[in-house]
This record gives C-alpha cells, structure tokens and sequence, in this order.
C-alpha cells in the first residue's frame, strides 16, 4: 500500500508542475499584456500631467437677485464644489455601498479585483460588477469606455488599473472623492452631487440630509432603474440598503437606521429645462446678450464658453416678482382667451376663413417642406388635412393628445391670445419681470426685444411731451370735433365718443386721460411731426418711425422694450436709462469678471417742468381717465400714473404703468396681425392689457418687501406746475356756436404739422 501511494504522489508531481507552468505563463501573458496596454498599444493612457490639469466641463448657472437659481446653460449639468462641502454621511454613504476598503488600498482593490476576474473571464458571468474602486470609478468618470465586447472590457479595466494608480499618487483621498462627486453620472445629462442635489431635493449638497444622500449615493448603481422620480418603490428600497451598510460599517447607529429607513422620499424636483421653470424667455435674453459678450472677450485673449466654463450670471430679476407676474398672466390669459373665443362664436376667423388659414400655413415649415418637394399649393394643403395622426395640443387648461392634421394643429394655435410683459426699475435701468409670451414650449417669439408692434395710444405721451417743449401751454383747449384732412388723402380720424363731442373743448390734461384721437391730431399739428419724432428718438426709441399725421394715434411699430426706456425718462427729469438684465458675472469660484451698471442718457429729453406735467396728465388717466379701473375695480391707491392704448381694429392691447420707481409695459393680441379682438369693449388695452397690471401690484401691495416699489409718492410738482395745469377739464361751446355747428358734417381743412 506504502507503494501505492509513493506512485499516486510521484504522478501528481508532473501535473503540478505543468499547472505551476501554466498558471506562471498565464501570469507572465497578463503581464505582458498589461505591459502593452500600459506602453499605449491598446489606446492612449493619459499621463501624471494631463491627470494633474484636468478640467470639468462646468455648466452656467443663472441667479436672480436675490439668488434664486433660475437656470443654467451646459452641455453637461454639472457644477462642482468643494470637498468641505460634502456633509460626513455623503462621504460615508458613498464609502459604504461602493468602496468599504477606499482608505485602505492605493486604487485597486485586489480582493474584488480577482473575484471578477474569475467570474468574468472564467465563468463568463457578465454580472458580477463590483469590482471597481472609486478611483477606478473615476478613472471611468474622466476617460469613459467606449467599446462593450469583452476583449475590451479586459483592456479598459487595466487602463482603469493604470490611471487609478496614477490618480492616487497625485491627488489625496479627499481629492480622489471631490473628483468622483464632482464628475459621477445622475441620468439625464445631469453630473455631479451639486446638480443631482439641485434636480432631485431643490437643495445644495451641503444641506442634504442622510437619507437623501443615501438616495443619490444608491442611484450610482442604475442611475435609471434606482431613479427617485421614476421609480420611488425601487429608489427607497436601494436607499434603505445604503443605510444599512452604512450602520454595518459603523458610520450610524442602529437607532438611526430605523429611523432614516420611515423618512419618505420627500422629493423637490427641478428641471433645470431650457423650455421649462420660471422666467424662459428672460433666459433665452440672458443667453444671447452673454454670447454677444462671451465674443467681445474672447477677441481679448480669453476662452469663455457659456456652456462650459461654469460662469454665474447674475441678473436683475427679481423672482418673487417674476413669479407673481406669472400668475397672474396665467389667471388673467385664461378668463381672456374665454371670452376671446365666446365674442366670436362659431364665426371665429380661424374657423370660418379659410383663406386665411392657408395663408398662415404657409408660414410654417410643415408647408415649406412639401413646397420644397415641388407641390402645388391645392396639393400642399391637402396633404396638410388629411395628415392625421396623434398630435399634443396645448391650452390653458392642460396638454392633450388629440387624432388631427397639421392643420387641426395650425387653427388651434392661430386663435390663442399672446402677451408681453415688461418691469423695469427706472432708477436703475434693472429688468425686475420679464415675461416674453404665454408658452415658451409653444411660441418662442420674444414678444418683448423681438416683436415690434403699432403702440396705439401709449404713444401719444410723447406727442403731448413734444407740443410742451414747443411751448404749447397745459391748459390750451382743442376741439374734439372730426376733422377731414385734405392734403392726407382726405384721412380723418374720428372718437368712441358720441356726435355731442363735436361741440367739447377739452384740456390737454382731459384729452390725453381720455385719449381722444381728434385730439390728439390736434396736438400733434401743433407740436410739428419732426419735433414729435425727435422727442421720441431724444427719449430712447431708436426704431424709425413714420413721418405721417397717423403718427399721434401709434401707428409706429415699437419693441416693448424700447418703449418702455423713454417710458423711463418721466421718472428721471427726462433722461431715460437703458434696462438692464446682467448685473455681475463671475467665474465658478465667485471671482467677479464684470460688473454692469446701466448709464443715462447723457442729456434730458425734455425739461423737468414739461416732465412733471406729463406725470400729473398721466395720473389723471389713472385717476379719471381710461384707466380709472385700477381705482375702481382692483383698489389700488398707490400713486400711479399710466396710459391705455388699443390700435386700429382692436389688434392690439397696451397698457403702461409709471410709479415713482417703476415702469411697467404690458402688450396683448394675437402673433397673427390679420386677426383682432372681436370688438372694442373686450379688446381695449383697459380690459386687455390692463388687469395683468392691477392683479399684480394687488398682490404685491400685500407684501412688505415691497413696500419700496408700493409705497414710494412722486415728488410733488412746483407751484408753477400746479398753475400750468389749474383749469377746467372740458369747456363747450357756446349757444351761438353749436347752433352753427352740424356734428354730422366733418370740417375739412390741411393738416399743418
């Protein structure tokens, strides 16, 4: 038996050996294949140096005034911070679920290394996982795998292994984990705890708590299958173990565990969306005034990138404001768009003119592009109708998806009511609201700087500010009574009013409150045409005008925008002041690049006296005058004043309000110039434009950080002013004078002006 067993033993002696040979050549084949992957045979490996100077692509963020953040440009969405930033249970959180070992190894982690390897290689299990460090994590964060077969996966480990190493010879522990925070995917282009912080809690990474940590630290595993928002049920059960490995390595307490694993998720969420959250069209400016700026500085030697280089814009928009504003043009669009389409009935344009809505679908690109396929316009429209397919409509009440064509799509779109709605602090040039249209999603036209519009009425102020600077007094009377201008191809604009109007005189202060057109003419024959147009180019309006009669009824396409600069010269002894929307600029650390502050005009427009004037006629629209509802109906009893406007056929709706430290302009109509309020009554800039004025300061009234911007007075006029205007308001002509006067028959004579 002894025998036996010598012989048993000296045969196993050779396979042995040849195994050792074996295993020894497999380690010597790996060697050397790791040597080559590291020699670069099998791609690039980045050095110590490029390691030591890599930089975050770092996304721009956008910061009202006072701090909200509001947006962000990127190409990823990621904004670092620093490691004493990160509370104690995120680092803990991290370590626990991902790297128990990360103080202990110098990148690799050996024992999860072979586990891998073996399961891997050996018995092709594609799922084993785990077995990377967070170096190596990092590693994979900075240089991403590109290729999946597993010849690659082998070669992308080592140079993981490799740049692993590297990272721990350069940076500390604590960097190795800013770096992996800094850089680790959250889905959705979103990179970093910092922006995952933001999108999921509304919250800054230092002020996350431990069960919101242990959530993002579990999303790293399956940053879609472990998403919060999509998946809570998923999402908790991975938070929940999270929190036990952290009690199994001692970083909590039992007690603690149970009571983190009852907290619900609790989600803020924040889609930092370019089409999405608040104030989008204010945004939308943000950015392309920072690119016009991002060029003039890259001319000097700088490499800016608004996308990339992690800029914080910081802007003169007041959020609680913005947000009211908002609010209330949803409140007030809804009730117009409603009666809008009730004043029309089922003779609405959009369903009865079919012209006209072919003539709209031509605009689109829908029609451009079967127009580039060379067919006729009856086959283009055709094709346009009978296209029915799944389409989302939206309106006021919510998204919905209907069975329709494009031209369904075209007439559900045509018949909505638009808006712009400017605030600018005149004292300053600061934009405080900006609101560019009623859905950016949907109409991405910037009613605001793009749009130019005939301003109606709201343009007659400066009309009346030009004939005071002629030296026509206050209390000068013009006639109401229409006339017909010879030498204007027999043009003659006439009143709402009634035929009893032929025998009123009325006042300056009377007929610009109650912004009679005839007199309004009138006005502007005796300030001459030339004066009136240099008195609005003197006050900021930069836009060409028309040299026509037409002129004193707002005939002129203005942008709101500039508008509301010479608006701002009532409020400044004439001297407008241009708004401003960027106040600072700094880099990712805080470090202030620029600061912007808005300049005055460089000399008045027009006198103290004459301004002072125009105010104490402006608040007697507010006072008495068209726009009197704001007393009426909504209360208010600040001191304002302001001007309605409604342009020709009830196309579009104005009004503007001046407060001592506010200029607040509000544009609605239709982005279709073709089609108009249905009548005057609904379509007046007073019942249209108005009320997003006199809900808002309504609501702001109510608020008492406000109060610098509610409560503040105008100063109060000279005594020669007080006497400029100290006459009746309307005076009639006598018994002799109607009786010789025929209301039905319109006094022609030229217009001299």
């Amino acid at each position: 038996m002894k025998k036996k067993r010598t012989k048993i033993s000296n045969r196993k002696l050779p396979i042995l050996k040849v195994l050792g040979i074996g295993i020894l050549g497999l380690i010597t084949l790996f060697l050397l294949f790791a040597a080559s992957v590291n020699l670069g045979l099998w791609g690039k490996i980045p050095s110590k140096k490029e390691l030591s100077n890599f930089q975050y692509q770092i996304a721009s963020e956008v910061f009202t005034a006072d701090s909200v953040l509001i947006g962000k440009y990127y190409l990823y969405d990621r904004q670092p911070v620093a490691f004493e930033e990160f509370p104690k249970h995120l680092e803990q959180a991290l370590i626990s679920i991902e790297d128990e070992r990360f103080y202990d190894h110098s990148g690799i982690d050996f024992k999860s290394l072979i586990r891998v390897a073996f399961k891997t290689i050996l018995l092709n299990d594609d799922s084993s996982g785990g077995g990377s460090t967070i170096t190596q994590q990092l590693a994979k964060n900075l240089y991403p795998r590109k290729e999946r077969n597993k010849t690659n996966i082998v070669v992308d480990k080592i140079k993981e292994m490799i740049i692993a190493k590297r990272l721990e010879n350069i940076f500390s522990k604590e960097e190795i984990l800013t770096n992996y925070l800094n850089t680790v995917s959250f889905g959705d282009n979103t990179f970093g705890i910092e922006s995952a912080a933001l999108k999921f809690y509304n919250s800054r990474t230092k002020d996350i708590s431990a069960a919101q940590a242990a959530t993002l630290v579990g999303m790293l595993k399956a940053t879609y299958g472990y998403n919060p928002r999509l998946f809570p049920e998923r999402s908790l059960s991975r938070r929940n173990l999270v929190l036990r490995a952290m009690y199994s390595n001692n970083y909590i307490s039992e007690e603690q565990v149970n009571q983190y694993t009852q907290e619900e998720l609790e989600l803020d969420y924040r889609e930092f969306d370019y089409n999405a959250g608040i104030a989008p069209y204010f945004r939308e400016e943000v950015r392309k005034e920072m690119l016009r700026w991002i060029a003039d500085q890259n001319k000097n030697g700088t490499d800016y990138n608004i996308y990339t280089s992690g800029l914080k814009i910081y802007t003169s928009l007041n959020f609680r404001m913005q947000k009211l504003a908002e609010e209330v043009m949803v409140e007030h669009m809804t009730k117009l768009q409603n009666d809008f389409e009730k004043s029309y009935g089922k003779n609405a344009p959009w369903i009865k003119d079919k012209k006209l809505m072919q003539k709209i679908a031509r605009r689109t690109s829908s029609y451009k592009k079967l127009q580039k396929a060379n067919l006729s316009h009856e086959q283009i429209i055709d094709s346009l109708s009978k296209d029915n397919r799944k389409i989302n409509l939206i309106d006021w009440q919510g998204d919905k998806e209907v069975t329709g064509s494009t031209m369904d799509s075209i007439q559900h779109y045509t018949k909505f009511l638009n808006t712009g709605s400017l605030t600018i602090d005149p004292t300053n040039g600061d934009v405080l609201v900006w609101i560019g249209g009623i859905n950016f999603k949907q109409y991405k036209y910037d009613h605001i700087s793009q749009s130019k519009r005939q301003v109606g009425s709201t343009f007659k102020p400066i009309v009346y500010t030009a004939a005071l600077e002629q030296s026509v007094a206050p209390c000068t009377y013009f006639s109401a009574e229409e006339i017909q201008y010879d030498n204007l191809k027999g043009w003659s604009p006439g009143n709402s009013g009634d035929k009893d109007e032929a025998y009123l005189n009325y006042s300056m202060e009377e007929g610009l409150s109650n912004s009679v057109n005839t007199i309004a003419v009138k006005v502007l024959e005796k300030a001459g045409i030339n004066n009136v147009l240099r008195m609005a180019k003197d006050m900021g309006i930069d836009e060409k005008l028309p040299s026509e009669a037409s002129i004193a009824l707002g005939t002129g396409e203005i942008k709101i925008l500039d508008l509301a600069k010479a608006y701002t010269s009532y409020a400044n002894n004439g001297k407008h002041i241009k708004p401003n929307l960027i106040k600072r600029i700094t880099d990712n650390k805080d470090s202030v690049l620029v600061d912007f502050k808005s300049e005055f005009s460089s000399e008045p427009a027009f006198s103290k006296e004459t301004g002072q004037i125009m105010i104490e006629m402006m608040k007697s629209t507010v006072n008495s005058g068209t726009a009197s509802r704001l007393r009426s109906i909504y209360g208010l009893k600040n001191d304002m004043a302001g001007k309605t406007g409604t342009t020709q056929n009830n196309k579009d709706a104005w009004f503007v309000a001046l407060t001592p430290s506010l200029v607040h302009l509000t544009w609605v109509g239709l982005d279709q110039h073709e089609i108009g309020f249905s009548n005057t009554s609904i379509g007046q800039g007073a019942n249209a434009a108005l009320p997003l004025f006199g809900l808002w300061m309504k609501e702001l009234n109510k608020i008492k950080d406000f109060d610098k911007y509610t409560k503040k007075s105008f100063p109060k006029p000279s005594a020669s002013v007080i006497d400029a205007l100290n006459c009746d308001p309307i005076k009639r002509d006598g018994f002799f004078k109607r009786l010789f006067k025929n209301p039905n028959k319109k006094k022609t004579k030229k217009f001299n002006g």
